[in-house]
């Protein structure tokens, strides 16, 4: 097998600028201000969804970006939304175990 054969089953290589690592940076950092001033100010029972929220956003930035998901083949994409599904299922189930609880929630 020569070079040129060898190389033809290799996957892409994707390249991102440098710009988007620091745009992705300052989008982290805003949201990681925003989730700190959420949690000062008392917004009853959505300081949890709007801390989730925030936390999931994040999550999808540093997957994305960092860990180069954006540019992956299908099947890294099935697996790590199948991952998600799998990580709401069982915050819906501890979260159903606590609401559904005898004692008040708040």
């Amino acid at each position: 097998m020569n070079e040129h054969e060898h190389h033809k089953h290799a996957p892409a290589h994707h390249v991102t600028a440098l710009p988007i690592y620091f745009g992705i940076f300052i989008a982290l950092m805003v949201l990681t201000v925003l989730t700190v001033y959420a949690s000062r100010v008392d917004l009853g029972w959505l300081n949890t969804p709007i801390a989730m929220a925030i936390a999931i956003i994040k999550c999808a930035l540093v997957i994305l970006w960092f860990m180069h998901v954006i540019h992956s083949p299908k099947l890294t994409w099935v697996v790590v939304i199948a991952s998600f599904l799998w990580l709401a299922v069982l915050f819906a189930l501890t979260f159903a175990d606590y609401l559904t609880r005898g004692w008040s929630v708040y």
